[in-house]
């Protein structure tokens, strides 16, 4: 077992800083496979309001070229939140998964979850830095099926409040330091990011047969534009269904915390939402091949109104070699964008 670094040392113990810079690169591994069964992808299909028929119907998805019903874009984020949890823990970092906002994601998807997979999943510290008054921590997640075939990777950005400050960190009962290192000996072992990222290996997809056709398309076209609506029971039952049970997306008090009026929709939810509009133009979900969006204003959901999100998109380049092209998405809520920056790069037939 490769051993930690030995910056993280008695002294570094004492400095939580210190200790976070220096668990970058490290992370943890679900070892137990998370198999994906047709149910769950049809309840997170409801969340998050996607009804293409392949994430429904087995015919059809058999039509499409795949082995079963596939995930909508965002299911993924089911399985990475415990890899979260867990990775919070095996670093002994001073952070829970209620006590951090995302502000950035960004998915590289090398082919659709399908029901029937095994997974593994992997999740690994990115990067950490202090900033604007809080911690600025990015994670790495990657999720690899039986044969070691890298399925998806993802990066996901938090602003968080810690726990405790460094001043906090002795306990008050006995006056000594509380050690990130003691923590961490009791708890999972940690491995270092090249642990198994080396062993995954990617295969060549298939053409999208059931996607827009390339030379349909040209720079500038624009997508349909739509609508949705989200009211609080839509939050509580993405929280349920996701297991992203953060306060702030169904507990006002909570929520006022963090500086908002109103319970706030998960970044992931409204991401799920952006996913959906973009395949239902493109025609096959299993031809999205990128998605990323930084969160810059959240929607904001009251006991007594739906938030309301309204989507557009446009094509924003194209690339003949590959056949693909990249979309620029925009989500506007109460006329504000919740979107700072979002693009989809798409496979095209």
């Amino acid at each position: 077992m490769t051993s930690l670094p030995e910056t993280v040392d008695a002294a570094v113990g004492l400095d939580r800083a210190a200790h976070a810079q220096a668990m970058v690169g490290w992370g943890c591994r679900l070892d137990d496979g998370y198999v994906v069964n047709r149910e769950k992808i049809r309840e997170y299909a409801r969340a998050v309001q996607d009804f293409h028929p392949v994430h429904w119907d087995q015919r059809v998805a058999r039509d499409f070229g795949y082995s079963g019903l596939i995930a909508t874009p965002t299911f993924a984020s089911v399985i990475a939140i415990h890899a979260q949890a867990r990775l919070f823990e095996t670093l002994a970092l001073d952070y829970g998964l209620d006590e951090v906002v995302q502000t950035d994601q960004v998915i590289e998807f090398h082919r659709p979850i399908t029901a029937g997979d095994r997974l593994v999943c992997e999740a690994y510290l990115h990067s950490w830095r202090r900033a604007f008054g809080g911690d600025l921590l990015t994670t790495r997640t990657l999720l690899s099926d039986h044969r070691q075939r890298l399925v998806l990777e993802t990066y996901t950005s938090y602003v968080a409040r810690p726990r405790r400050t460094d001043a906090e960190h002795r306990d008050p009962t006995r006056g000594q330091a509380i050690s990130p290192r003691a923590a961490m000996a009791s708890g999972p072992t940690p491995l270092p990011s090249h642990a198994m990222i080396s062993e995954l290996r990617t295969e060549p997809r298939p053409p999208a047969a059931h996607a827009r056709r390339f030379d349909e398309i040209s720079v500038g076209r624009e997508l349909p534009p739509h609508t949705v609506s989200l009211t609080t029971g839509d939050l509580v039952n993405y929280a349920g269904v996701s297991g992203d049970t953060n306060p702030i997306h169904w507990d006002r008090a909570a929520a006022a915390q963090f500086g908002f009026d109103t319970v706030v929709a998960h970044g992931m939810l409204t991401l799920g939402l952006a996913a959906a509009f973009v395949t239902a133009w493109l025609g096959d979900p299993g031809a999205l091949r990128g998605l990323s969006a930084r969160m810059t204003s959240p929607v904001h959901v009251s006991e007594h109104e739906a938030g309301r999100i309204r989507f557009t998109g446009k094509v924003k380049s194209m690339d003949p070699a590959t056949r693909t092209a990249v979309t620029a998405l925009t989500a506007e809520h109460a006329g504000r964008r919740i979107f700072g920056r979002a693009t989809a790069t798409v496979q095209l037939a």
